[in-house]
């Protein structure tokens, strides 16, 4: 691969239509860096949730009472994915109450038109390299659908807590990203209650527990903040710091729910605070104290995780795979936690210093790319317009890698392995073919030759140069290996 190359594919998701190949490949990302628009007019309307969430948590939960078996059968309706296939579960949506089965149909339209924004965002962005990177950090701090009234929620997230900050501190991002609703409903913190607080303590005192609400704190969250968003497994944290970050995250909510909900103050990552279910007292974390402090001990707590050594290492190991292979070299974690160390954690420094790593710039391919790459870059190299909203979602299910789908708390695998097998092969065949038939498909070679800079194999070029058509020419490019590796 030549440095042009590199940058356009490498750190970016490939050359748009008729773009030219950067003559400075390392100043084209840098002045993406001043260029980037965290807030475009695309998600401008979803920069906040737009407040039924709260509202579809209690229906729910008044649902449960009467209708616990009904529900089992359709929360996991509750995804992009029944949207654009038809719904084994539509008898039992059925029985539903309208007010539900309404709710519910607006939550899976919310949510598809988030994927369609997202997607459309980095197919037409002029600064590809920063999209990719609001991608890897979405991923680092995922959230899934699935779960109660995360469908308004997890575009909302990606877009206020992850745009904002992919040139801003880390302990920036990190604090919206875990204090997000979409975050405490995903882990479900927004149920968890200090079992100490004044609120579980006037509840025991007049015997109101009821079976089906939560009882004590939830450790999920601080589990994951410390495993996956910050320190990383090995990072040094004890059982008893999960429970003291627990305890100190007692309180964080989502607007609109609950009894106590009135008692709510708004916090600035959308999430809100109640006091009332806070558990009191000081806490101990990773041998610091933090005084007791209602909504600031959490933030106290997560500002110290993010300047953590354990962090810096975290986040540089995992950095350099994204950019420099699955076994990214020691070195260029050496130089990225030293600067993530020294600059508190700046990711726009952080960023600059892998712009400027000889490692990142070797020749041969260095990534698989993922479904969701592959197709960006497959649209981008086409020159595709804007498609309806089904249509992305459509295929990026049949792909394998819905955003905000990923199957656990830490996201979607950043390794080769996870994506490149049989199966998801074909499935990329199939959709290339696709893509080729619904789009001119003229001078292709020409076409690849500007795509892939000084990149272009022999073995493409013959096979392009054979093809019985130009459909059938950009088909073949589309799965080339050009444009499967990175």
């Amino acid at each position: 691969m030549s440095r042009p190359s590199i940058a356009l594919s490498r750190f970016g998701y490939g050359p748009a239509a008729g773009e030219h190949p950067p003559a400075d490949p390392r100043r084209y990302l840098l002045v993406q860096l001043d260029a980037y628009d965290p807030a475009p007019s695309a998600i401008a309307g979803r920069m906040r949730s737009r407040g039924e969430t709260g509202e579809m948590v209690e229906l729910v939960r008044s649902l449960r009472q009467d209708r616990r078996a009904a529900m089992a059968d359709t929360e996991s309706a509750m995804s992009a994915q029944s949207a654009t296939s038809e719904d084994p579960r539509a008898a039992a949506l059925e029985g539903l109450p309208p007010e539900y089965r309404s709710k519910l149909a607006e939550a899976r339209q919310v949510l598809v038109g988030d994927i369609a924004a997202r997607t459309q965002l980095a197919v037409s962005s002029p600064t590809p390299m920063i999209e990719r990177l609001v991608h890897f950090w979405s991923n680092h701090f995922s959230v899934s659908v699935g779960k109660l009234g995360t469908q308004f929620e997890v575009g909302p997230h990606e877009f206020t807590a992850i745009r904002p900050h992919v040139r801003g501190r880390f302990s920036d991002m990190l604090k919206a990203a875990v204090l997000h609703p979409a975050m405490l409903l995903y882990l479900d913190q927004f149920q968890s209650i200090g079992p100490n607080a004044p609120f579980a303590q006037r509840r025991a005192r007049r015997g109101g527990d009821q079976p089906e609400r939560p009882r004590g704190h939830n450790e999920n969250l601080a589990r994951e903040v410390l495993e996956l968003h910050t320190l990383g497994v090995d990072g040094g944290y004890t059982q008893a710091d999960v429970t003291e970050l627990a305890r100190a995250l007692t309180g964080w909510t989502v607007p609109g729910i609950g009894r106590v909900g009135r008692f709510a103050e708004d916090q600035p990552s959308g999430a809100a605070f109640v006091a009332l279910v806070h558990e009191p007292g000081a806490r101990r974390v990773l041998g610091r104290s933090y005084p007791a402090g209602e909504a600031g001990q959490a933030r106290a707590i997560l500002d110290d995780l993010a300047r953590h050594p354990a962090t810096a290492r975290h986040i540089a190991t995992k950095f350099a795979r994204h950019f420099a292979g699955d076994t990214p070299p020691p070195a260029l974690v050496a130089r990225l936690e030293a600067d993530f160390l020294k600059s508190g954690g700046d990711l726009a420094s952080l960023t600059r210093t892998l712009i400027d790593a000889p490692e990142v710039w070797t020749p041969g391919p260095v990534k698989f790319r993922t479904p969701f790459e592959w197709l960006i870059g497959a649209l981008r190299l086409t020159g595709t317009a804007q498609l309806p909203p089904q249509r992305v979602v459509g295929a990026l299910t049949q792909l394998g890698q819905l955003p905000w789908r990923a199957p656990s708390p830490a996201g979607y695998d950043d390794i080769a392995a996870s994506w490149a097998g049989p199966d998801a092969l074909v499935r990329r065949v199939e959709m290339a073919e696709r893509i080729a038939a619904n789009i001119p498909a003229d001078d292709v070679l020409a076409r690849a030759e500007a795509a892939f800079p000084g990149a272009l194999g022999d073995a493409t070029r013959t096979q392009l140069q054979r093809a019985e058509s130009g459909s059938q020419a950009l088909a073949l490019l589309l799965v080339s290996p050009e444009m499967m590796r990175r």
